[in-house]
């Protein structure tokens, strides 16, 4: 049996989240003559009386356990430190082989091997970007995590370089598997639904969208500042900026930036969207922008990228590797290339167009499926070492 950590998909970890809740239903799925209670997966999940278990996760074996995140977070590193066994944790599952670790937190198995998911290393690059207590601690557990993990998956060949250079973690020991899209992903032409969603958020005939949660690392200031000059050059009193995310940490900054340029109504938060809207919001976009200084993958401008969407994007870090030549990539401070890039797609309609074709053939060369088959071979040869 196969143990996954769920607890980012049922507490709706924004791209965590994403990250656990299909790579688990891939991987469940993967024979479609057999139902996911018998596919060798099983979940668990921290903080239990607050989660929200999918239908997927319900239909699993499952180990709910009570621990708020604060606690269970202390637990692993304590454990870790003390190099004390938390294998009594998996007691629920006594066929328990492999436990896959998928928010950046692993406890202390000895009986089971383990495998760790390194999504970014954001705390090193941008410490600002992260609340003190939360650089604190990632940067004691992460080395340990890593070199206690017998097998790493890195989402990028940018995370696996970052994690050699920051720690020396032998290549033999990492695996770079690129995260998928899912399929629901996909232009949607159809009026209705469209109409339907234009209503429901008040959308406007043209606007600019930009999904992710809303702290530091996100740069929307820049974002803003670059909209507010586009919309002065246009003359443009109707249009927005539409950013969807909840809120993460540092917040305040991109708030502050709404009202010092004068975009107070224009930029607009959605927090939290329901997926089936997702893929509305991102075929009704003029332009999906990303100016974000760091992602370890990059799930928006890639879904953005399968609906078709027109993207505009920084050349940080992982996003050149995984969008490549279907976007405008520029640099994550300029705040003049950023107004130049989003006038020639926002006036150029054969620009638009030919951005908007190239997305979602970009975009198919990542799937839920590919990541799963990768993941399970990741299993299968710690299984037979």
């Amino acid at each position: 049996m196969i143990v996954i950590d769920a607890s980012p998909a049922v507490h709706h970890k924004a791209g965590l989240a994403r990250y656990a809740e299909e790579l688990l239903g891939a991987l469940a799925y993967a024979d479609p003559r057999v139902s996911p209670a018998r596919s060798g997966y099983a979940a668990l999940y921290h903080d239990a009386a607050h989660a929200k278990p999918s239908a997927l996760i319900q239909s699993l074996p499952r180990i709910a356990v009570a621990q708020t995140p604060y606690r269970w977070r202390l637990r692993a590193l304590l454990a870790q430190l003390a190099n004390i066994s938390q294998d009594a944790l998996l007691a629920g599952i006594p066929d328990a082989r492999v436990f896959h670790a998928t928010e950046h937190l692993l406890p202390r198995f000895k009986k089971v091997r383990t495998v760790f998911t390194l999504h970014d290393l954001i705390f090193r690059q941008f410490p600002q970007h992260h609340l003190p207590r939360n650089r604190i601690f990632l940067n004691v557990a992460m080395p340990l995590f890593l070199r206690r993990a017998d097998a790493v998956i890195c989402v990028s060949e940018h995370t696996r370089r970052d994690a050699i250079t920051a720690y020396g973690i032998p290549e033999e020991k990492m695996t770079v598997i690129h995260e998928g899209v899912h399929p629901r992903f996909r232009r949607i032409d159809d009026g209705a639904a469209r109409q339907v969603v234009r209503e429901l958020y008040a959308l406007p005939e043209r606007f600019v969208l930009s999904v992710g949660t809303i702290e530091p690392r996100k740069n929307y200031p820049l974002l803003i500042e670059a909209f507010a000059e586009l919309m002065r050059r246009q003359h443009d009193e109707t249009s927005q900026l539409i950013i969807v995310g909840r809120e993460g940490w540092l917040f305040e900054e991109t708030y502050r930036a709404v009202h010092s340029s004068g975009m107070t109504g224009r930029v607009r938060f959605l927090g939290y969207v329901e997926d089936a809207h997702l893929p509305v919001l991102y075929s009704l976009a003029e332009i999906f922008a990303l100016p974000s200084v760091y992602e370890g993958f990059g799930f928006p401008p890639l879904e953005a990228l399968a609906c078709g969407a027109a993207v505009v994007c920084s050349d940080a870090s992982s996003l050149p590797e995984i969008l490549g030549d279907a976007a405008l990539l520029l640099p994550s401070t300029q705040v003049s290339a950023w107004v130049g890039a989003l006038e020639r797609v926002w006036t150029d309609d054969v620009l638009r167009r030919d951005l908007q074709l190239r997305g979602p053939a970009r975009a198919a060369r990542f799937t839920w499926q590919a990541a799963a088959q990768a993941t399970r071979r990741v299993y299968d040869d710690l299984l037979e070492a």
